[in-house]
């Protein structure tokens, strides 16, 4: 009879759609309402089935699993935000924190058809154009992505953007190229955002709804990703693609200024999806060290691995009061983009230093996939970037704090 290998200790999240998290130790999820509680009940529930189960293997084969576009459409919460009234952005938060604790390439594919792509209709629509497009969105029976990063324009793409609009009687010819594109691979409709041509315009930024595909327009997965393997981020090439004007965002200013507010809302959930990475990576390694035996005994007993998991506990409760709390401004209407700034790069940067000290925990058997903490260790590196370096939001920051401005243009 052959010896079966040693089995060595497996660290788990506690999925169980009843249970409160022990990483929220200051028990700020009892802010929420009755009703909110329940439909973050029925989330869980939906990532414990559903999710959880596939993204692993998902993740190693850097695929998108797309059945999972219909458990999310069952939960009848994409168009929450949008709603009369709208949901909280503390339980909106709270719903970006749950699914990125599961899975944050899962929270990026969401949040970029709820907030970036949705949002920019909402925001710079008009009353027809949201509701031509908007209520399939929020059935997912059409899926968004927002074309707004560039090869040449990350962070300076509002100023230098190089994909042109130009006015052509009742149509507008799209030229240029867009990059790290998300969900643009299976999306049917692209926010793309182009720089007007016409003298007159003065180089305003319009946003336009894109169906997918377009005449002219080739999409491109990027491959090798070792970070939000699960996204499917492409390169999109615009090659005078042709949007009729009705599909110009005309509602809101009609400019880059709408866009502005999409992405200081986009900013605060990805502060919240940090959140739910250090959530994870304290729990898997809270779990890890009741279950690992070192010297004869469980190393959770050890001083110095207590330091590490009090130390990851201090980040993911700092961070999540922080998040609250700007959730509670925006929902006042006192919040600004310099809050969202501060709080995208406070947690954001928390974060790596806790994927980083849970996988120091689990020690070798932390870069195992199936140990899950390699896969946050390695998706934190993408979300300490995206939505505002920490550099871009520092510079925010210092601006509403000195009243001067240390931009270089």
């Amino acid at each position: 009879m052959p010896k079966e290998p040693t089995r060595l200790p497996k660290p788990e999240l506690d999925l169980d759609p009843d249970h409160p998290h022990v990483a929220d130790w200051f028990h700020y999820a009892d802010l929420l309402t009755d009703a909110e509680r329940a439909d973050l009940r029925r989330v869980r529930e939906f990532l414990r089935a559903e999710v959880a189960p596939v993204v692993l293997e998902a993740w190693d084969r850097a695929e998108f699993p797309m059945q999972l576009v219909k458990g999310f459409a069952g939960l009848d919460l994409a168009g929450a935000g949008y709603a009369d009234p709208p949901a909280s952005r503390l339980f909106l938060g709270f719903l970006h924190a749950e699914i990125s604790r599961v899975d944050p390439s899962v929270n990026s594919f969401y949040g970029v058809h709820t907030g970036l792509a949705m949002g920019s209709i909402h925001a710079g629509g008009t009353p027809e154009q949201r509701e031509r497009w908007l209520p399939a969105m929020s059935r997912m029976d059409s899926i968004g992505a927002f074309g707004l990063t560039e090869p040449h324009g990350g962070s300076d793409v509002a100023g230098g953007m190089e994909t042109t609009a130009t006015r052509d009687g009742d149509e507008w010819v799209l030229d240029g190229e867009k990059r790290w594109i998300g969900n643009a691979t299976f999306a049917d409709l692209v926010i793309v955002w182009a720089r007007d041509t016409d003298p007159d315009a003065g180089g305003a930024v319009r946003g336009f709804v894109v169906p997918s595909p377009s005449e002219g327009m080739t999409i491109t997965k990027i491959e090798g990703k070792q970070s939000l393997r699960i996204v499917q981020n492409a390169d999109i090439l615009l090659d005078r693609v042709r949007v009729p004007e009705s599909h110009r965002l005309s509602g809101g200013s009609g400019t880059f200024r709408d866009a502005g507010l999409v992405l200081q809302r986009t900013r605060a959930n990805a502060a919240w999806g940090a959140v739910g990475v250090q959530m994870a990576a304290y729990e898997l390694a809270l779990s890890y060290a009741a279950q690992r035996e070192q010297f004869g005994r469980p190393i959770g007993g050890f001083q110095l691995m207590q330091d590490l998991l009090v130390r990851m506990l201090g980040n993911v409760s700092a961070s999540l009061g922080m998040a609250v709390r700007n959730a509670q401004l925006l929902d006042e209407g006192r919040g600004s983009d310099a809050h969202s700034s501060l709080v995208k790069e406070f947690c954001a940067t928390r974060m790596r230093e806790t994927v980083a000290l849970g996988r120091q925990l689990v020690g070798g058997n932390g870069v195992v996939l199936e140990n899950r903490i390699a896969k946050y260790f390695a998706d934190a590196e993408a979300m300490f970037s995206f939505e505002g370096t920490r550099e871009m939001n520092t510079l925010i920051v210092g601006k509403a704090i000195t009243g001067q401005s240390a931009f270089v243009r």
